[in-house]
């Protein structure tokens, strides 16, 4: 019966996809690099829920069909449907949230799903930014994965108004225009220390954010 499940998870992804985009209308703006084939980490600011699912959207098929979110394990892994989704659907990295009850490390568990050939979608805040910050600081497990995957192009990623279209507490979407912009991929620096790398990834996240906006 695994044909059937797949069969289900693909028609599922694509339902997925098009409810997103007939809700936001969402656009993709690529500022410095262009959507082709290449292994990616997508790394990009988070406000709502339904950040990855729009990010994921946006992508074209081919890349799509190769990218898998990292998402948190005690969200996914809580009722049938969920795990269906997060594990058939989006063939999510599920991280443990809780390091007390961890069996992988999570930077191990996202380089080991980029040397099977897969791309990533990462928030490295770490949590869902709620305040007028434009960004969180950034976690560290960013700076550690390119450190480890340093041929794999880390892409910044911003995603605009979706905190709006799923505010917080609300299951019910509320149609407005969203825009997904890529900007140029970075690497890690020889000798670059984790601080300055991350410093220099919120700065090229910030730089794809809309004049004038204040979350």
């Amino acid at each position: 019966m695994d044909w059937l499940r797949t069969g289900a998870a693909r028609l599922t992804g694509t339902a997925i996809a098009f409810f997103a985009h007939l809700v936001t209308a969402a656009r993709a703006i690529w500022m410095g690099i262009e959507p082709v084939p290449s292994q990616r980490v997508y790394f990009a600011n988070h406000t709502s829920n339904g950040d990855f699912v729009l990010l994921w959207a946006s992508l074209p098929p081919a890349l799509r069909a190769r990218t898998r979110p990292v998402a948190a394990a005690d969200y996914w892994l809580t009722s049938p449907m969920r795990r269906f989704i997060g594990r058939d659907v989006f063939r999510a990295v599920l991280i443990e949230r809780d390091a007390a009850r961890r069996s992988t490390d999570p930077v191990s568990q996202m380089a080991q799903a980029i040397e099977t050939g897969a791309s990533l979608i990462l928030f490295p805040e770490g949590t869902r930014n709620m305040g007028r910050e434009r960004l969180l600081p950034f976690k560290s497990g960013l700076f550690h994965l390119a450190s480890q995957c340093p041929e794999v192009d880390l892409v910044p990623v911003w995603i605009d108004n979706l905190n709006n279209v799923m505010p917080k507490g609300e299951i019910i979407p509320i149609p407005l225009l969203c825009t997904v912009t890529f900007g140029a991929p970075m690497h890690v620096a020889p000798g670059e220390d984790k601080a300055t790398f991350l410093k220099r990834a919120e700065t090229a996240l910030l730089a794809l954010a809309p004049e004038g906006q204040d979350t």
